[in-house]
């Protein structure tokens, strides 16, 4: 089984990248996340990765650049109902310390924006995740003191987000350009000038 990958990204696909280690290139399947902070064609990265076995697909590597988003994607796959793309949808939504956080808020409308995951499924989520190690303890014990009736604040890129979603464009998608910009931009960036940076770069 494999578990990690150090080796140069060859390919970046929509939903895959290809990494050559040792001239031997490995498809891996990751998220939308994941694939828009991989490095540069030609430069060198290290994959996490979580291999399963289907009896129609054989082996598939999926690809995460910290363990503890492999844990999480883990975690996700042993509820009933998530298969391995909704869990990837759920961190490109939600990475482990936000998942964490809603899950200790019971906050199912946030585990609900993943694609591919209803209402349903979103309580089932945060249910059976109760009291699992999402994250490493004191990241895990601090939103666990986050009290229900607290507002959890939007970032800048999460309107940004949610304002390109709003124009028609598709969630993995406005995520991918807008963490663009805000490399870009700089963390203090306002949402204003994420949204016309992201929208410039679907005109190019």
């Amino acid at each position: 089984m494999i578990g990690r990958l150090r080796g140069v990204v060859a390919e970046v696909g929509e939903e895959e990248a290809l990494i050559d280690v040792g001239g031997v290139g490995y498809v891996v399947r990751c998220g939308s996340r994941t694939l828009s902070r991989l490095p540069a064609v030609g430069d060198e990265t290290v994959l996490q990765v979580e291999s399963q076995w289907g009896e129609q697909t054989g082996m598939t590597l999926y690809g995460f650049l910290v363990r503890e988003e492999r844990r999480a994607f883990v975690l996700l796959r042993t509820i009933q109902g998530v298969g391995p793309k909704a869990a990837l949808s759920v961190l490109d939504v939600l990475p482990p310390a936000e998942l964490a956080g809603a899950v200790a808020r019971d906050d199912k409308a946030s585990v609900a924006r993943a694609q591919g995951v209803g209402p349903k499924l979103a309580q089932r989520i945060v249910t059976e995740l109760k009291d699992k190690p999402i994250t490493d303890g004191p990241v895990a014990a601090f939103h666990g003191q986050i009290s229900p009736s607290q507002p959890h604040k939007i970032s800048a890129a999460g309107e940004a987000v949610a304002a390109l979603m709003g124009l028609g464009i598709a969630e993995p998608a406005a995520r991918r350009v807008i963490e663009q910009a805000a490399l870009r931009l700089g963390e203090a960036a306002e949402p204003q000038a994420l949204i016309k940076a992201g929208l410039q770069e679907f005109g190019r």
